[in-house]
């Protein structure tokens, strides 16, 4: 019984996880040529999206490791050491990939045509890692 609770709060956390950057494509499309408070708006609900992302994988974590514990898969297997490798991989990319950009369009480093490419880059990037560490996670490949 346990075990199903934990697997079913693992999958949610997983589409909470991946989900909102789906979204995050249409709101993209209307920042172009915005300007002023209806861009900050815009800025704003992209970076909701992210944190609920964000708190999502940590439950995601945490879940994963519950159930590593309990359906006995020993932490050397290849599928876990790859899933892990790339949820690292992932979360130093989310540090970087979409925070910083904001920051250096708030400072005048860049212009809105540009957020939008590199915001539009870095959520195809992270989707793209969010999917190998997904298939990792269910087809549970033997590697070595």
């Amino acid at each position: 019984m346990m075990y199903s609770f934990i697997m079913y709060m693992h999958v949610i956390s997983a589409i909470l996880s991946v989900g909102p950057f789906f979204v995050l494509f249409p709101l993209l499309n209307r920042m172009k040529g915005k300007a002023g408070i209806e861009l900050d708006t815009q800025i704003e609900v992209f970076q909701a999206a992210i944190r609920i992302v964000k708190h999502a994988g940590h439950v995601l974590v945490f879940s994963g490791i519950l159930l590593m514990w309990q359906g006995n898969w020993p932490w050397t297997t290849s599928w876990v050491i790859m899933t892990i490798i790339v949820m690292v991989s992932s979360i130093i990319f989310l540090a970087r990939a979409f925070k910083p950009k904001i920051r250096q369009f708030y400072a005048g480093e860049m212009n809105v045509e540009t957020l939008i490419s590199k915001l539009r880059s870095s959520v195809w990037k992270y989707i793209f890692l969010l999917m190998i560490m997904l298939w990792f996670m269910v087809a549970k490949p033997i590697l070595w």
